[in-house]
């Protein structure tokens, strides 16, 4: 057996060791994966999304849910929803998992780039999902995770990180959306297992990239929440 292989079913058995007959997903699903660069990178054959996409191969066999990735680096609420139609609308998704809001923060203090102010990341946030629930699709809206990975609130954006992720589960609770809270996820994490108050290099290669183990996070995280 294989270490990917040793990987993929640690995470088949956390997601759906206990909950035969219980989760959602059909083999007719089409789930599209919106975001920015982590979203792109996750298509690697690394990536968080090609974990999941293995894990329910696993799981369906060859008629598994179709997967789709539509990450795109550097991109923000207002990026996601000039290009939703394009990107998501048109694939007709029966799933769209948004996982948006780094760049939204991190470009306030990024020299040549421009922050989402707060209301147009909420009023944003609120079209891309009338837009995706309007075609008929389910939303579930991860909360941005990091930028940088010191577990005592003194990373720069913390403060204003913490703010966009209150408004993306505020967001969710108010579309009837499933939250996915990689932000709750990641602090929890990096306060059990990253003893050395490191700025990376626990889950991220840079702070805000995921490196292999932070993929493998995140796809056990969002592997979770498609089965609730």
């Amino acid at each position: 057996m294989t270490l990917q292989t040793s990987i993929l079913s640690l995470i088949w058995l956390v997601v759906f060791g206990c909950s035969v007959g219980q989760q959602t997903l059909t083999n007719s699903d089409r789930i599209v994966f919106l975001g920015d660069s982590i979203t792109e990178l996750g298509m690697k054959p690394s990536g968080y999304v090609t974990l999941i996409e293995d894990s329910l191969q696993q799981k369906f066999g060859s008629k598994t849910p179709e997967i789709i990735g539509a990450g795109v680096s550097g991109n923000k609420v207002p990026d996601l929803q000039g290009r939703l139609e394009r990107d998501v609308l048109s694939k007709k998704p029966t799933i769209v998992i948004v996982y948006i809001g780094i760049n939204d923060v991190w470009h306030f203090v990024t020299p040549g780039r421009t922050g989402t102010p707060r209301d147009d990341y909420q009023n944003g946030l609120e079209d891309i999902i009338a837009r995706i629930q309007g075609i008929g699709a389910r939303v579930i809206l991860c909360t941005p995770s990091v930028i940088g990975e010191k577990f005592d609130g003194t990373n720069p954006q913390d403060k204003m990180l913490d703010d966009y992720s209150e408004i993306s589960r505020n967001v969710a609770k108010k579309t009837g959306s499933v939250v996915c809270d990689l932000r709750k996820d990641f602090v929890g994490y990096l306060r059990t297992h990253n003893p050395e108050n490191k700025e990376k290099e626990v889950l991220t290669v840079d702070g805000v990239h995921l490196n292999d183990q932070g993929n493998r996070f995140v796809a056990s995280e969002i592997l979770k929440t498609l089965t609730q």
